[in-house]
């Protein structure tokens, strides 16, 4: 069984990269990819577990983009972690990140919630700052009852705390993944709420950078979505590939492994990886 996108406590997740590993062993998953927001640092740690727990480990990651305006998420599947032009884009995001942060908190602290930056920065350790930490502090300061309502009130976008953000080019972010050896994945296609002519140009431009595949199923993913999505990636050549989107246990309409059938006739994103890494 293949989950090809997850998260842990390098980014956003709640569970550390070696408890997602063996949860997704324990539900079944016979190759796993991690795809943490912009940072490769759980794949060590993920790496370890896996070749304990006997499944498939593929280092992955999902990046921060930006194409007309709009924020698009595009994983980076079987990647060289370590690759110079990848780790230079690791560093740029991740200087977005902190500015965004800085800003978040100095809203915040409008706000009355003075204290909010610095917990969200202890929740972090050594990760990427997220939205979802801010969430978290919130709950844990007492301001909000959970992280639903933190969003709801505060970070989502319209409110108060939210911050615009232009996040790296899309073409620039296919361009690392394809430098570190990878596969460049559109990421959840319908979050976005394009209409067809915008999905049409979104998808034109993905494969113009380099990009070759598209998830197909995802987490919630219903079966009219799987259906789309297996219309557009027949209509464009592209690979499909699927993943959960997996974030943490207390998400519990997400499970690691708890996927829809992939469609029949479409090439999945895993056909041409060495036998090594196809379980």
């Amino acid at each position: 069984m293949y989950d090809l996108h997850c998260h842990s406590t390098a980014s956003d997740g709640s569970l550390t990269p070696s408890a997602v590993v063996q949860r997704a062993a324990a539900k079944g998953v016979t190759t796993l990819a991690l795809t943490d927001h912009d940072c490769v640092t759980g794949l060590a740690e993920a790496g370890l577990a896996a070749a304990a727990a006997g499944i498939t480990l593929i280092p992955g990651i999902e990046l921060s983009t930006t194409w007309n305006r709009q924020c698009v998420h595009v994983l980076g599947l079987d990647i060289d972690p370590a690759a110079p032009a990848l780790s230079q884009g690791i560093v740029q995001l991740k200087a977005i990140r902190a500015h965004r942060a800085r800003e978040i908190g100095r809203r915040l602290a409008k706000l009355g919630f003075a204290d909010a930056y610095d917990c969200a920065m202890a929740l972090v350790g050594t990760g990427m700052i997220t939205r979802p930490h801010f969430a978290r502090a919130l709950v844990q300061l007492g301001y909000v009852v959970d992280e639903k309502a933190a969003f709801e009130r505060y970070l989502a976008r319209g409110k108060h705390a939210y911050v615009s953000t232009e996040w790296a080019a899309m073409s620039d972010a296919v361009a690392w993944v394809r430098q570190a050896g990878g596969i460049a994945v559109l990421a959840h296609p319908f979050r976005y709420q394009l209409t067809g002519t915008k999905m049409q140009a979104l998808l034109e431009a993905f494969i113009g950078a380099g990009g070759t595949a598209m998830e197909v199923v995802c987490g919630n993913s219903n079966r009219d979505d799987i259906i789309r999505a297996a219309q557009l990636v027949r209509r464009y050549g592209l690979l499909a590939s699927c993943g959960s989107d997996f974030h943490g246990p207390e998400q519990h309409w997400i499970e690691l492994g708890r996927l829809q059938a992939m469609p029949e006739g479409l090439t999945p994103v895993w056909q041409d990886w060495p036998v090594a890494i196809a379980a």
